[in-house]
């Protein structure tokens, strides 16, 4: 018996747009700018704590992993945490992004072009 090719954990749709806000972000990607990319360029308002809730499940699942940066005098001192998109992530991003591409051929009509 042939085996099943395994498939990147499925990602919902905001978490889609987390990954990819980071990714646009690069090394500044921090909570902050990250909801900033989400309203921005995705045109989301996004409550703070639903950001962190989904970064944390994002890096529970080895889509993203953050780091401590260096004290911040704005912050008290206190330092901000830094995020970047793992490869499964950017992995599952082009799972989800193909199976959408797979499920919208032939619907031109419907949809209109991208």
């Amino acid at each position: 018996m042939q085996a099943m090719p395994t498939s990147p954990a499925y990602l919902g749709e905001f978490e889609q747009l987390v990954l990819l806000a980071v990714l646009q972000c690069g090394e500044a990607a921090d909570t902050v700018s990250v909801r900033h990319a989400l309203v921005s360029r995705a045109g989301r308002q996004v409550a703070r704590g639903a950001l962190f809730t989904a970064l944390d499940r994002l890096e529970t699942k080895g889509m993203v992993r953050s780091r401590l940066g260096p004290p911040v005098v704005e912050r008290g001192g206190r330092a901000r945490r830094h995020y970047a998109v793992t490869t499964p992530g950017v992995h599952a991003l082009r799972a989800a992004r193909a199976a959408v591409a797979g499920l919208s051929q032939g619907l031109e009509a419907v949809l209109g072009r991208p």
